[in-house]
């Protein structure tokens, strides 16, 4: 039987031994993925674990790795190369709002509570389509110039609301732009919605700028720093849960499974779940009918990151038991949905159960094709498991790549 706890880290003797090879020096590594030189000592020295993935991924990019085992001698597989970004057809018009010049029209004022509604029905579509990027690719510009302009024209307590809209605008952006565009640009929008949420003076749409700047720390491989972020915006709130609105209390939530995600990546499965039960909690005193307007929380989403934790957490054998006790149709996010199957075929892929992995992705894939073809570690397990079925299998693996679009 496979080792229901395989743990992924990163091996400090292959890391020297990379890096040396590549003719870096600790300084220049640290600099490169963001860390400091005392860092990457400590990490060589096996006095410091790394078991975030998108951690082990920045390493191995920037040293030249084909596969995470590189650095990891864990009989597990991840391709660096197969699971890269793939770009949108949106993304230029996307490029072009958000660079447009800052004195020319590019977007007439509206009333703020109509562009509101505009908002909370883009962001249901996000949510209701299986092609999410390509459902609100073609009106994110049109709401961010309208949002700028609105946010220009209005004064005092509306120019405030106006700001929540363009910050919660931008947080759209965010999930339409993760693993399509440019670091620089996707920065650039992280940065915009965090800006937004300081202009609109409201503690609740700060925790919610803190959701957002923690989804980049994390997916660049910061998870302590977003870890901090996310933990700090839970702490200025949960005082105020008592009597707090839905709005108040689903922000909280929301940072609840950020922080249980967050600490699952990097390994800390007692953190991770605590977060989490206080995630189930705060959703279970919000209602079963409940569900956050653009982060979904609620109990089925709840439901949902159990499995990623358990997925991340490489304790397969967790993240299938919370997947059998999971309702997918208790999901109101198709794209969240889908990401439950999606970690389902990871945990079955670390149990080497490539059937069942393929059944999985299979269903990830039918449920919403662009939550998988999007996501580096969809099509990173789709190309593997191209290159590693055999038999009757291989014929389904191939065909599922080729769908996915990493057949090449």
């Amino acid at each position: 039987m496979p080792d229901e706890n395989v743990q992924m880290t990163v091996d400090g003797e292959l890391l020297r031994e990379r890096r040396e090879r590549r003719g870096l020096s600790r300084a220049a590594l640290g600099g490169l993925v963001a860390r400091s030189e005392d860092w990457v000592k400590k990490v060589e020295r096996g006095d410091r674990t790394v078991r975030s993935l998108a951690m082990i991924v920045n390493l191995g990019r920037v040293l030249g790795c084909q596969d995470v085992n590189e650095l990891t001698r864990a009989d597990v597989s991840v391709p660096i190369c197969d699971g890269g970004k793939v770009s949108h057809p949106g993304v230029p018009g996307l490029r072009a709002a958000i660079h447009a010049p800052l004195f020319a029209t590019t977007g007439a004022p509206e009333d703020v509570g109509e562009l509101a509604g505009r908002v909370r029905q883009a962001w249901d579509v996000w949510h209701r389509a299986r092609e999410q990027r390509t459902a609100i690719g073609s009106v994110l510009p049109g709401l961010i110039e309208t949002g700028h302009a609105t946010v220009r024209a209005a004064e005092g307590a509306e120019k405030r609301r106006a700001s929540v809209i363009l910050s919660e605008t931008y947080a759209l952006a965010q999930q339409y732009a993760a693993h399509t565009v440019e670091p620089e640009l996707y920065w650039v929008i992280v940065d915009r919605a965090r800006m937004a949420a300081e202009q609109a003076d409201d503690p609740i749409a700060l925790a919610s700028a803190a959701w957002i700047v923690g989804n980049g720390l994390r997916v660049v491989g910061h998870t302590e720093e977003a870890l901090r972020m996310v933990a700090d915006a839970a702490d200025t709130l949960r005082p105020q849960l008592e009597g707090g609105s839905d709005r108040l209390r689903g922000t909280f939530g929301s940072l609840c499974l950020h922080a249980a995600v967050t600490a699952a990546q990097d390994g800390r499965d007692g953190d991770a779940w605590r977060w989490h039960k206080e995630a189930a909690k705060t959703a279970k005193n919000l209602g079963p009918a409940y569900a956050h307007p653009w982060t979904m929380f609620g109990t089925g989403n709840v439901a949902v990151h159990a499995v990623t934790i358990g997925a991340d957490l490489h304790t397969p054998g967790v993240a299938l038991q919370q997947l059998g006790e999971t309702d997918p149709t208790s999901i109101p996010s198709v794209e969240r949905r889908s990401r439950l199957f999606l970690d389902a075929a990871k945990a079955e892929h670390v149990r080497k159960e490539k059937a069942s992995a393929l059944q999985y992705l299979r269903l990830a894939y039918e449920t919403s094709p662009e939550a998988v073809r999007y996501v580096p570690s969809g099509r990173a397990l789709a190309a593997d498991l191209k290159r590693t079925a055999t038999g009757a299998l291989s014929h389904v693996a191939h065909q599922l790549a080729e769908d996915i679009g990493v057949a090449a």
